[in-house]
């Protein structure tokens, strides 16, 4: 034993040199990339399978279903916990616009194992709802443990269409009846987009948001259908202050005016203290994409990154702040130029809860002159007043890379995932690859990148014509710890009766 001891500590200095490096300073280990062995399929057969006919109500609606096919996933980790997760995916995705259901994804083994939770009350598939459709399902925790299911729904036989909350004290197994945030009837009003937010600093409080298109007449929001471009466009937003029990009156927060809108609105909460300032307090900054179709005022006509502040929970807001312009672009087949729906509309913001920067990551042609999509990256380290230019963070910059997230690590990491056509390189599947690039200096480098799942042929994913193949405007990120829970879709080769799934795994040092 006492020969062996000199070489222990002998290995324990040169692990430590590793780590600290020549000052001391503990230094960023790199993250392998994951085998594909290790992905964690978190779907398979639709809940839904055995009931669709009676459940849809016979052939009565249009469009195409893709019976087994999850798309659009969101997740979010217990604070109380966090080996408990729980995810959200839309159903059985149609071709012209929603799912038959939404679920919840349930993980209690930090995404080792997943439990597959319906929505009840929501839609006529998932079980008591009224609705036909569902989509754009959106999961947050509150500090109790207490977490929150966001659904939007909509009929596709009459113009029918709400935004609900349901609520788990139970960590996912079970759901509530849900709320009704708002509801209208008539065909020239669309509520779209939403994101709700469990506010991490007082349990009693959770904001969802999103916009409220309104068409000049019912043809007109018919034919726009999922373009989420409206004749006008606010923000709306609801809040509850007694832990969900009730939620006050929704309302507009923000008003772009005739033939402007917004897209994309999603809250986060600065930390009640950063950056060695005692100012946040609770502060909220919605991040969001702010359209105008005619302004051109500070050459600000066509789509804007733009955040908006509250410094009293909601009850006020500020006017927005335009971070930058977002070059929007058609992604399409580098080959066929058959058209791949993605969020390139939707920026997504995220916060450090140790020193208050602000991230947000959004789609963006700017760097290749409008060719192709690439991945911007800004922050803020003054809570959401000014932010830096938008920089390229994407490693590939000769494809087309698209649908960022943005997360941070307990550690102050910044996490980004994304799709790209990297590894196409034949004319008849698309193959699409989806990767995590990482910072550990608050966004001044993006050195490191690690490949997660791919490549999959996107021409097997549920399809929208005229709006391209689709896995989800948005997919989820989150962290355990100091490791990177990445939550996406991919689709299914040469599989019709299954399109897509949704998967999981762990990256980190």
């Amino acid at each position: 034993m006492t020969n062996g001891k000199p070489v222990r500590y002998l290995v324990l200095a040169v692990l430590l040199a590793l780590i600290l490096g020549p000052a001391g300073v503990a230094a960023a280990l790199p993250y392998p990339d994951v085998p594909a062995d290790s992905l964690t399929q978190v779907t398979d057969r639709s809940p839904f399978e055995h009931s669709f006919p009676a459940c849809n109500d016979g052939a009565r609606q249009t469009g195409r279903n893709y019976l087994n096919s999850e798309v659009e996933p969101q997740v979010d980790v217990d604070p109380t916990n966090p080996q408990h997760i729980v995810g959200a995916w839309q159903q059985d995705r149609w071709s012209n616009g929603g799912a038959n259901s939404l679920v919840a994804g349930v993980s209690i083994d930090g995404g080792d194992t997943w439990t597959q939770v319906p929505i009840q009350g929501i839609t006529r598939c998932g079980g008591g709802g009224e609705y036909e459709r569902a989509t754009d399902p959106w999961v947050s925790f509150a500090p109790n443990g207490d977490v929150y299911f966001m659904s939007q729904t909509f009929n596709n036989t009459n113009a029918t269409n709400a935004q609900l909350v349901s609520k788990s004290t139970d960590g996912g197994f079970t759901w509530s009846d849900p709320i009704t945030l708002i509801r209208d009837t008539a065909g020239t009003v669309l509520n779209d987009k939403v994101a709700l937010t469990a506010d991490p600093t007082n349990a009693d409080y959770a904001y969802s948001v999103w916009t409220r298109l309104v068409f000049p007449d019912a043809r007109a929001s018919a034919t726009a259908g999922e373009r989420a471009l409206g004749f006008r466009g606010p923000t709306w937003f609801a809040r509850t202050t007694d832990r969900g029990k009730t939620w006050e009156n929704a309302r507009m927060i923000y008003d772009p005016g005739q033939v402007n809108q917004t897209i994309g609105n999603q809250i986060v909460v600065l930390p009640d203290s950063f950056d060695g300032k005692a100012d946040g307090n609770g502060t909220l900054v919605n991040a969001f994409n702010l359209i105008y179709n005619y302004k051109n005022t500070g050459k600000v006509r066509g789509h804007n990154v733009a955040v908006m502040r509250s410094t009293d929970k909601g009850k006020t807001w500020s006017s927005p702040t335009i971070v930058s312009k977002l070059g929007q672009v058609q992604v399409t087949d580098p080959d066929t130029g058959q058209l791949v729906r993605t969020g390139d509309i939707n920026p997504d913001v995220a916060v450090d809860r140790s020193s208050g920067a602000l991230y947000l990551v959004w789609q963006d042609a700017r760097f290749s002159g409008g060719a192709r999509a690439g991945i911007a990256f800004s922050k803020s380290t003054d809570g959401g007043r000014t932010w830096s230019a938008p920089v390229q963070i994407n490693q590939v910059s000769s494809v087309s890379a698209f649908t960022p997230t943005v997360h941070v690590a307990d550690d102050g990491t910044i996490g980004v995932s994304y799709y790209d056509f990297r590894n196409n390189t034949d004319s008849q599947p698309l193959d699409t690859d989806y990767w995590l690039v990482h910072s550990h200096d608050g966004g001044a480098t993006w050195t490191d990148e690690n490949h997660i799942a791919g490549p999959f042929d996107m021409k097997w994913a549920p399809d929208s014509p005229g709006r391209g193949f689709f896995v989800g405007d948005y997919e989820g990120l989150t962290a355990v710890g100091n490791s990177f829970l990445p939550f996406f879709v991919q689709a299914n080769s040469d599989n019709a009766n299954n399109a897509s799934d949704v998967y999981s795994t762990r990256v980190g040092p």
